[in-house]
């Protein structure tokens, strides 16, 4: 059974970083494109990043230049890497990956920054 299990989430203040870690388990096989999406109170999720299996990048326009998502594929580890945080980025943030055909969702993370 797939899993995904995010870490590093936390209180920061604004200005600071933080670093996000999501381990995907539970298949001998590859994972696709994993990404991070994150929902603050009151708002839809949005996607914040991804990265494809090859190492391609898209981020939302609101992180380009603060946010870098990374991978390592031996280690079916997907990162985000968070400076120069701002008040705004307060949510919770969850991680995807798919596998096959399906997208599978960690339980997600909360990231608070204060101002």
């Amino acid at each position: 059974q797939v899993q995904l299990v995010e870490s590093g989430g936390g209180l920061v203040q604004a200005g600071g970083s933080l670093r996000l870690s999501c381990v995907a388990s539970g298949s001998t096989f590859s994972f696709g494109t994993m990404g991070w999406y994150r929902q603050a109170p009151g708002k839809q999720r949005e996607e914040v990043a991804h990265i494809a299996s090859g190492g391609s990048t898209n981020y939302a326009d609101s992180v380009k230049g603060r946010f870098t998502i990374s991978r390592d594929n031996a280690k079916n580890t997907v990162y985000l890497q968070m400076n120069s945080l701002k008040p705004e980025d307060t949510a919770v943030y969850s991680c995807n990956a798919i596998h096959g055909p399906y997208p599978y969702w960690g339980q997600g993370t909360q990231v608070t920054v204060s101002s």
